[in-house]
């Protein structure tokens, strides 16, 4: 992004939090309803997936995960329903501690580092769409800005999961078409 885009982003989002500010629509504080709600169940999915993977790096890129990019959508989408006027939702899902050591969980219990990238690169694919579908049902520039800084970070969040699994033989081996 150019300085000059930037400069236009952040002139459009200061006039339209000084002078032009509508309450979300329900398609807007339904979506960050729903981003709340999922953010939270992911979070406890990512503490439990990080306690069973074995690999740091892995574990450093599920804290990231947890911390700077879901954690922080769901911090922000709360602010943005409740100036909104809009109820948070009330589900909550037990916290998890999260063992920096290799915990000993038996080999038929426990998922592989594979599986664990494989899941967590699951949940980032279906919250980047659904992030992606909120994006295109924003009026509210603030919340599409959100949106989309988010989405980017977590695309190259992908991207740094992509490369750790190339680099350990994570992915699975897929045949390809031949004629």
């Amino acid at each position: 992004m150019s300085i000059f885009e930037r400069f236009n982003e952040e002139t459009r989002e200061f006039f339209q939090n000084i002078m032009d500010k509508e309450p979300l629509n329900y398609l807007e504080a339904s979506g960050l309803y729903g981003v709340i709600a999922q953010g939270r169940y992911n979070v406890s999915v990512l503490e439990t997936l990080y306690n069973h993977a074995q690999n740091a790096e892995l574990k450093h890129l599920i804290k990231q995960a947890q911390d700077a990019l879901t954690k922080s959508l769901i911090n922000k989408s709360e602010d943005l329903l409740q100036e909104s006027g809009g109820k948070i939702p009330s589900v909550t899902f037990p916290r998890r501690t999260l063992h920096k050591a290799p915990l000993d969980i038996h080999p038929d219990a426990r998922l592989t580092d594979a599986e664990v990238a494989i899941a967590i690169g699951s949940i980032a694919k279906a919250s980047q769409l659904a992030m992606l579908a909120a994006l295109h049902q924003s009026y509210q520039v603030e919340v599409a800005l959100m949106y989309r800084t988010l989405l980017n970070d977590g695309l190259d969040w992908d991207y740094r999961l992509l490369q750790l699994m190339l680099k350990n033989g994570w992915l699975p081996k897929l045949h390809k078409v031949v004629n």
